[in-house]
């Protein structure tokens, strides 16, 4: 059941894509990239749901289950590069404001994500690095999620309690890495998800926690 009480975190732990940038135009792209250079052809709506939340390791795996695929599909996406696909993502409404306020109410501001080396680019192009005091990828980590290692490793840094956090998601990834975390969830604008709060947009969580 949705709770109705004020929030009033220590902490605020963002995933990424979906929750502060709409990256679906700029996801299948690059993977589209990918499979036309292979022969492939493009992203199902069911592969497009998997690349949304996975590492990039686990959707090549995922969209070349043959490993002579796999190694020619990496090898295509080192050369390529997802940094040309970064100006494809759409900022979310509200967000800068949101950390803006966050900021100024001494707020620790963090990243969990999937992404792997992109995610400091994704911040720095769209103007909004110097908000995050910690950025965890899965290069950061040896479990990803939906391991609650990257929440985990913030919460340690930060020196906080599981329940002095929110982490802020959209996916069932998210869902099972506040679990197991024990990391007080907000689903964004997925309804479907298991989360402390729902929250249809970032303007309704500024209302939540000012």
């Amino acid at each position: 059941m949705t709770k109705k009480s004020i929030l009033a975190p220590k902490a605020v732990i963002f995933d990424c894509d979906g929750v502060m940038f709409d990256s679906a135009l700029a996801n299948r792209e690059y993977y589209n990239r990918i499979l036309t250079h292979l022969g492939r052809p493009p992203l199902t709506d069911v592969q497009f749901a998997f690349a949304h939340m996975a590492t990039v390791h686990q959707v090549i795996e995922y969209l070349f289950p043959d490993s002579a695929q796999q190694q020619k599909a990496h090898a295509l996406r080192k050369e390529l590069g997802y940094f040309p696909f970064i100006k494809l993502m759409v900022m979310e409404p509200h967000l800068k404001e949101l950390l803006g306020l966050l900021q100024q109410a001494r707020k620790r501001l963090a990243v969990a994500t999937n992404r792997t080396n992109t995610m400091n680019s994704v911040l720095e192009q769209h103007g909004i690095a110097e908000f995050f005091e910690m950025v965890v990828t899965a290069l950061d980590v040896k479990k990803p999620k939906p391991d609650a290692e990257q929440l985990l490793k913030i919460l340690n840094a930060f020196g906080l309690k599981p329940d002095e956090a929110i982490y802020i998601g959209d996916t069932q990834v998210d869902e099972k890495a506040a679990i197991a975390a024990k990391v007080p969830f907000v689903s964004y604008n997925n309804p479907q998800l298991a989360a402390d709060w729902h929250i249809p947009n970032l303007l309704q969580l500024k209302e939540m926690l000012f």
